[in-house]
């Protein structure tokens, strides 16, 4: 098993400026660094506070680079519908120099409604959008004087600069949450699988019969991974008993569910065939007040004891092989966050 953490701020403008969030994840992924932690990363997102401090993960990243040595930097997702592929596959190519060949590459097809409005993006568009861009933008790392002539974007003879460090480019990881036709996709273009687990249990739209569409579809080729790889990101919080643990987390996890809501809250006015039952979510933040985080949640949270127990219980459900655990929900400090890791690495990992 891999381990990393996962980044996705959830503060609000109020409570925390995006100074200090910045200040302090950057000396979380030092310690990251230092304890053998595997991977550090950020999420992209824009305008509302569940995830707006992050707008480009490619540029934390590249902050991250300048101050580890051997963490692996990971973006989780970017969202290629947004961007161009030249843009993209050179933006990519320039913090994989620059941490000296460090960086995986996840990809998202978003998820927002007010994202897709605010930047002019049809959202029945995303499905397409996404592969065309992946594609067109493992092209340009492998190929030169690449041409393409899609709905989306054109262009002639391109070439992209700076060239990717690793060979043939960075590994690519797809984020998949229910639909069977991306979890094939992925498999079909040998990308890693990231998976991240709705905030309730019931939510919960990840099956053992989509991991086994993914396996099963899996070529190794594009997507630089030479076997199915299936990562899965969640909340962490380790303490030393249950009791402290939960005293500590379930106010953050509220908070974390609050953030999550009012953005989920956007599907209220929208659907698209695209995202199947997306347009029931946003209908929890009414029940906040009185939320269940030990019978409702699936965030790991406990005593290094427990949180052991139920990794290998994950492992076994969904054949994760590397955990990129949410270690900053709730708009955690330093102190939280560290505390919880520190736990992690010297109590949890050796019981793996």
């Amino acid at each position: 098993m891999r381990h990393g953490i996962s980044l996705l701020p959830d503060c609000r403008r109020d409570r925390r400026s995006a100074a200090d969030y910045y200040r302090d994840v950057l000396a979380l992924t030092r310690f990251a660094d230092r304890a053998g932690i595997d991977y550090v990363k950020m999420t992209e997102h824009y305008l509302g506070e569940y995830g707006g401090y992050c707008p480009s993960p490619l540029t934390f990243l590249a902050a991250a680079a300048a101050q580890t040595t051997d963490i692996r930097l990971m973006t989780g997702a970017t969202l290629p519908a947004f961007h161009h592929p030249i843009q993209l596959a050179a933006h990519i190519s320039m913090v994989d120099a620059l941490s000296e060949g460090r960086l995986d590459v996840g990809l998202g097809r978003a998820w927002l409604p007010y994202e897709f409005e605010a930047l002019g993006v049809p959202i029945d568009e995303s499905r397409p959008r996404f592969e065309a861009t992946t594609r067109a933008m493992l092209r340009l790392w492998t190929e030169e004087n690449v041409t393409e002539d899609t709905p989306f974007f054109s262009y002639r003879d391109a070439t992209s600069l700076p060239p990717v460090t690793q060979s043939p480019h960075p590994p690519l990881w797809g984020a998949a949450v229910r639909s069977p036709e991306s979890f094939t996709w992925l498999g079909e273009h040998g990308l890693g699988v990231m998976l991240a687990l709705a905030p309730l249990k019931k939510d919960v739209g990840v099956s053992r019969y989509v991991i086994n569409l993914y396996r099963d579809a899996f070529t190794p080729g594009d997507g630089g991974h030479a076997a199915p790889r299936i990562a899965l990101s969640t909340p962490l919080y380790v303490a030393r008993t249950d009791d402290e643990a939960y005293r500590a987390a379930e106010p953050l996890y509220r908070e974390y569910m609050a953030v999550w809501s009012e953005a989920a809250a956007s599907w209220k006015t929208t659907t698209s065939d695209q995202y199947a039952g997306y347009d029931q979510m946003g209908a929890h933040a009414r029940h906040l007040t009185d939320f269940d985080v030990r019978r409702h949640g699936t965030a790991v949270i406990g005593s290094p004891g427990t949180v052991a127990e139920r990794i290998l219980a994950l492992r076994e459900e969904y054949g994760v092989d590397t955990f990129l655990w949410q270690v900053d929900f709730g708009g955690q400090n330093l102190d939280q966050m560290q505390a919880s890791l520190r736990l992690y690495v010297d109590e949890v990992l050796p019981r793996l």
